[in-house]
C-alpha cells in the first residue's frame, strides 16, 4: 500500500506505522502502539537478565597438614556453595618444606573430590602452580535450577512458619495450687 495511505490508516486508528523490515524490498510496516512496544519489550528483557545466573566461583584454600574437624568444616562450605550451583576453586598453599611433599595436597584434593562426587565434578585436574596446588569442581546442576530450588524452599518455610487462622495459640495452663 503506499505510504501516504499507511500513514493515513495510522493516524485513523491513533497509532503509529512501524518499519518492521527495513531490508525486505518492498519494506515492511507494521501498525502499532509504539510505546506500548517499547515498554513491553523493556519488561520481557528485564524478566530475562532476572532469570540469568551468574557464574560465580568461590574459592577455597587448605594447607596440606589440615585438621580433620577443620577439614570437615572447609568441605561443608564446598558442598554449600556446590548446592548453590557455584563452581570451587580449592587451592591447597605449601609452605617451607611442604612443598618438598606436594604428593599430600594431591592427596587431599582427591579425597575432597570423591567426598562431593555426588554434588559436582572435577572440573579441572589439581595441578602445581608455584607453592600452590589448585583444583576447580563444577556443580552437578545449573545455577537457575539450584536458584529454582531455593525459591521453593524458602516458600515452604515462610509457609509452614506462618501460623493458619483457624488455630489459635494455647497458653499454657499454670498449676494449680495444692495449698
Amino acid at each position: 500500500m503506499p505510504l501516504a495511505k499507511a500513514l493515513e490508516l495510522a493516524q485513523e486508528y491513533d497509532l503509529d506505522l512501524v518499519e518492521v523490515a527495513a531490508t525486505a524490498r518492498p519494506p515492511v510496516c507494521k501498525l502499532m502502539d509504539y510505546g506500548k512496544f517499547k515498554y513491553e519489550s523493556a519488561m520481557k528483557a528485564r524478566e530475562a537478565r532476572k532469570n540469568q545466573a551468574h557464574t560465580v566461583i568461590k574459592e577455597m584454600k587448605l594447607r596440606p597438614k589440615i585438621d580433620p574437624h577443620d577439614y570437615d568444616t572447609k568441605k561443608g562450605h564446598v558442598v554449600r556453595f556446590l548446592k548453590q550451583g557455584d563452581k570451587v576453586k580449592i587451592t591447597i598453599m605449601f609452605r617451607g618444606r611442604e612443598q618438598s611433599r606436594p604428593e599430600l595436597g594431591f592427596r587431599l584434593l582427591q579425597r575432597l573430590a570423591e567426598d562431593v562426587q555426588d554434588l559436582g565434578f572435577v572440573e579441572s585436574n589439581p595441578k602445581q602452580d608455584g607453592r600452590n596446588m589448585i583444583m576447580v569442581l563444577g556443580p552437578h546442576k545449573k545455577k537457575t535450577e539450584a536458584m529454582a530450588e531455593a525459591r521453593e524452599a524458602q516458600a515452604a518455610r515462610k509457609a509452614g512458619r506462618q501460623p493458619r487462622q483457624d488455630e489459635e495459640a494455647e497458653e499454657p495452663q499454670a498449676p494449680a495450687d495444692a495449698g
